[in-house]
């Protein structure tokens, strides 16, 4: 078992230098292309025919060209860092064509968003499951004496000031507001900035707001895009200066949060994260229903978005589950999204569940859904991935709105070095140590030693002249 899931890794590691687009993909004659209808394709490849560098082809995403987006993000980065609200409001009107007065509103003075009942019920039981599920992460202090005398412990602090980012676009996302902000909210973060683009009329979408309110946001940022990013990064006469900057975005929202990590304004982010993606693995016993489902459900979130599906062993209907998807795609409002998102998305071919752990792994997607027989067993084969989800009855949609866990999650294969965001991802987390007179007769001549071995002799003599005193004052009380 283990041999064959190593051979992957080895791939991976072999050719992770090598930069490989989609035109460098596996040739025709080892690929075919089932049709779901007259707009919307996926491709189909049969690992075993593959060789291990068209293997490592196809963990490629829908190249992004960031040379070029960093150009058009570049100058509203610095726009905004010199003229502040001003340009904010310029940039919001030339891309959401909405003319603001105010660009950020103190949350604690907007009334309370009237909802229709069943609305906020889905959105309270969502946050009491997401609320259950990071305040449980909340880390224990523990003390710890390595030698007698000397005590040392990790202790955690929050991020003090925090800004969320909630897309708009094409659909509004009440969900990622609260992914984001209740686990700010259970760090303790003082000042918790959420920015979300405007609609038409300037206001605020109110299940947005609901969420923001319920979560403890303090201030709502009326912007989105990059110039929303900088905003929250550099500080504006409105907005508070953040310190981290969380969540998902377009390709220019990631471009503006890689620009500022490495800037002056001297903020960390959560992770590059891109469109969304997910891959399923599906044997003979999973519903073609279902995968289909499960496919078009990150499918139409735009058209930059890849599903990849992994057929594990014998006996799946794959004709099935190529109706199932044009049926379903068709019917979809945004099926438009959908189709585009299936024509650069495919299906591979494994010989068993092994090849297709295997393979996920080296693809590392954002969300995995393992819909085969007794999925649990093979949950610790699982390396790489955002979020897993396991059996015929858990859907990737569970994760996104109300199971617990939370959808802001690594994507482009990030989930290689990246994890979701947690509670630790609003703290940080400060180490003490305390020695008392013994603790330090214990471990200061070694530390003394060490300073001499590498020449910094005023580290030795903050150790030995501290032995000094605590031997003088051992003959004073002889004495």
């Amino acid at each position: 078992m283990d041999c064959r899931l190593l051979s992957f890794n080895r791939v991976s590691d072999l050719f992770a230098a090598t930069r490989i687009t989609h035109q460098q993909l596996p040739s025709n004659s080892r690929r075919r292309s089932f049709l779901c209808s007259p707009n919307c394709s996926m491709k189909s490849y049969k690992l075993s025919d593959l060789t291990s560098t068209e293997v490592e082809s196809l963990k490629a995403r829908p190249r992004i060209d960031f040379s070029s987006i960093f150009n058009v993000v570049q100058p509203i980065v610095d726009d905004i860092r010199s003229r502040g609200d001003a340009a904010v409001k310029d940039y919001t009107m030339r891309f959401d064509k909405v003319e603001l007065d105010i660009i950020v509103e103190n949350v604690n003075d907007l009334p309370d968003p009237v909802l229709d009942p069943a609305v906020q019920k889905a959105f309270d039981v969502a946050y009491d499951n997401i609320f259950a599920f990071h305040f449980a992460q909340k880390p224990v202090e523990k003390i710890v004496e390595n030698m007698e005398g000397v005590r040392c412990k990790r202790v955690a602090r929050s991020i003090s000031s925090v800004g969320l980012y909630v897309p708009g676009g094409t659909a509004v996302l009440p969900s990622t507001a609260l992914m984001l902000s209740v686990p700010a909210q259970i760090a303790g973060c003082k000042t918790i900035v959420l920015a979300t683009p405007p609609a038409e009329d300037g206001s605020i979408c109110k299940e947005v707001l609901y969420c923001a309110k319920k979560a403890g946001v303090t201030h709502i940022l009326k912007a989105g895009g990059a110039q929303a990013i900088s905003a929250m990064a550099w500080g504006t006469e409105s907005c508070p200066k953040v310190e981290k900057i969380y969540g998902p975005g377009n390709q220019y929202v990631t471009a503006a949060k890689m620009i500022l990590q490495n800037s002056e304004a001297m903020i960390s982010i959560d992770m590059p994260a891109g469109p969304s993606e997910v891959l399923v693995i599906a044997d003979k016993h999973a519903n073609p229903v279902h995968i289909a489902a499960d496919l078009l459900s990150q499918a139409e979130h735009g058209p930059d978005s890849q599903v990849v599906l992994v057929v594990a062993g014998e006996g799946v209907n794959i004709t099935a589950i190529e109706d199932e998807i044009s049926k379903q795609c068709n019917s979809l409002p945004r099926g438009s999204f959908a189709s585009k998102a299936l024509s650069h998305s495919f299906t591979v071919y494994a010989r068993d569940m092994l090849e297709a752990i295997s393979f996920s792994n080296l693809y590392a997607p954002e969300h995995l859904i393992i819909n085969v027989k007794d999925a649990e067993k093979w949950e610790p084969f699982v390396e790489n991935a955002g979020s897993v989800f396991l059996g015929q009855w858990t859907p990737e949609s569970v994760g996104d709105y109300a199971s617990g866990t939370n959808h802001v999650l690594p994507t482009y294969g990030y989930a290689r070095m990246y994890g979701g965001v947690s509670l630790d991802s609003f703290l940080k987390y400060i180490t003490v140590q305390s020695l008392t007179e013994e603790g330090l007769r214990n471990l200061g001549p070694y530390v003394a030693t060490m300073a001499e071995v590498e020449g910094l002799d005023a580290h030795k003599r903050a150790v030995t002249l501290r032995l000094q005193d605590i031997e003088a004052g051992q003959v004073s009380n002889l004495r």
